[in-house]
């Protein structure tokens, strides 16, 4: 009865869990990020809506200068692209209710099993960051979560503000001593 029930609260949680940002990161260990001053944004693969494009750049631009990057166009240290890929997946929740008065155990009980099926789209969002001077890609941040397609402009203002941050947060790398 008790793995019947933490089945079922598995399932049940399964869609709050998809709505998580995961990300991860990898970096050149031979590279000196603290050289990293100045840096220039070029083309990659962008969503092609301008509006989400845009809201991207000013989010990356954003954050790096939080960590003290400045754009120079003309001359900069590293280069960052911004790659984005949308995937459609299948959300499959199931969950069942009742038992009758006498519980699943002793075998009069009644129960139901609901299953639910939706497609969702899921995006990608790659941040590449390459030293200019070696022309070498030296940090790679990912970050992949559902898209919510109907979210009004402000909504998708925080969350790509918040994927972002999540996707940089480990850049530059930490050096351990």
């Amino acid at each position: 009865m008790r793995s019947l029930v933490a089945a079922a609260a598995i399932l049940v949680l399964c869609p709050a869990l998809a709505l998580a940002q995961r990300t991860s990161f990898d970096f050149d260990k031979s590279a000196d990020f603290s050289t990293f001053r100045t840096y220039t944004l070029q083309d990659g693969t962008p969503v092609g809506d301008p509006l989400i494009d845009k809201r991207i750049v000013t989010a990356i631009e954003a954050e790096l200068a939080s960590k003290g990057l400045t754009r120079d166009d003309a001359g900069p240290d590293v280069v960052v692209v911004y790659h984005v890929a949308f995937d459609t997946k299948q959300d499959i929740t199931a969950y069942s209710t009742g038992y009758g008065r006498y519980g699943y155990r002793w075998g009069g009980g009644w129960g139901t099993t609901d299953v639910r099926v939706r497609e969702i789209l899921v995006g990608t969002l790659v941040i590449d960051i390459a030293d200019a001077n070696r022309q070498e890609i030296v940090w790679r941040g990912i970050g992949v979560k559902e898209v919510d397609t109907r979210a009004k402009a402000e909504k998708r203002d925080k969350n790509i503000s918040e994927a972002v941050r999540k996707i940089l947060r480990n850049f530059p790398p930490k050096r351990k001593s």
